[in-house]
């Protein structure tokens, strides 16, 4: 269940909202190997060189407080 790509997440979220704003991440270990302004663009173009299940995509953005 991809725990490695999540704790980086995690733990690195201010600083990757910091660079990565309102952008699709795609982590693969301790490691962002792109960016993208959609899931669906993010998860095409990783496919092209990645194994599905293999790394993480996350949406980098501010959470929504209500």
């Amino acid at each position: 269940m991809l725990k490695v790509e999540s704790k980086y997440y995690i733990y690195n979220r201010e600083q990757l909202l910091k660079k990565y704003n309102n952008k699709f991440v795609v982590i693969k270990g301790k490691k962002v190997i792109g960016s993208y302004n959609s899931r669906e663009e993010a998860r095409n173009e990783t496919l092209k060189k990645e194994e599905l299940g293999t790394f993480l995509i996350e949406h980098c953005k501010e959470k929504i407080i209500k």
